[in-house]
């Protein structure tokens, strides 16, 4: 091989190299298109909370809770009133604003659950709010404005209890065989640490 050659290898690398960041912008966009998707979902007030409550992550998994109960809430308020104009279009876009929220919502149980980050006090109202909001977002009437848009919610709900549900096993477990530090109550000095010489 002479020195203006390069390197077998060298040539196999730079071809796939140039494909792979080929396909970086074609994956980028779908990224950030979802992670725009959860922000139109969201109020700005709402995205405040959360960037507040990201250090405090059972905190922040509630909050997508309430934001939730608030979703399903408005669509409960649609239909209890007499009905208003644009009624079906207010409910399909709510009813998107809760898939995305919902499926935010588990893309964080998934990423804080390998952590071991305890939520053992929040999964459960999570489990427990899925069979109010699938409650809720069935009672409206068929519909074809938002009718592919309830059953991709539901469907959103229902992959949300699974996780929620095997991730509260899997922390129960785990945190039983692996109890955390006792925490000092208020007033109480923590213990000495013991350093080993």
């Amino acid at each position: 091989m002479t020195a203006a050659q390069p390197h077998p290898r060298a040539r196999r690398t730079i071809p796939a190299l140039a494909l792979a960041l080929a396909f970086i912008p074609a994956i980028a966009p779908g990224v950030r298109a979802q992670d725009s998707q959860t922000d139109n979902a969201l109020t700005q007030s709402e995205i405040e909370k959360v960037r507040d409550a990201r250090l405090d992550p059972p905190a922040c998994v509630l909050l997508f809770v309430k934001f939730l109960d608030l979703r399903a809430d408005e669509i409960k308020d649609l239909y209890a009133k007499p009905r208003a104009p644009g009624r079906e279009q207010d409910t399909h876009d709510l009813l998107e604003q809760f898939t995305s929220i919902a499926d935010e919502l588990s893309d964080n149980l998934d990423d804080y659950g390998p952590r071991r980050i305890d939520l053992r006090k929040a999964l459960p109202k999570i489990i427990d709010a899925t069979g109010r909001w699938s409650s809720v977002l069935k009672s409206p009437p068929d519909d074809p404005v938002y009718s592919i848009a309830r059953k991709i919610a539901l469907e959103s709900i229902s992959d949300l209890r699974d996780s929620a549900t095997e991730l509260n096993s899997d922390q129960t477990a785990w945190f039983k065989a692996h109890p955390p530090a006792k925490q000092p109550r208020p007033g109480e000095t923590a213990p000495p640490i013991d350093i080993p010489r």
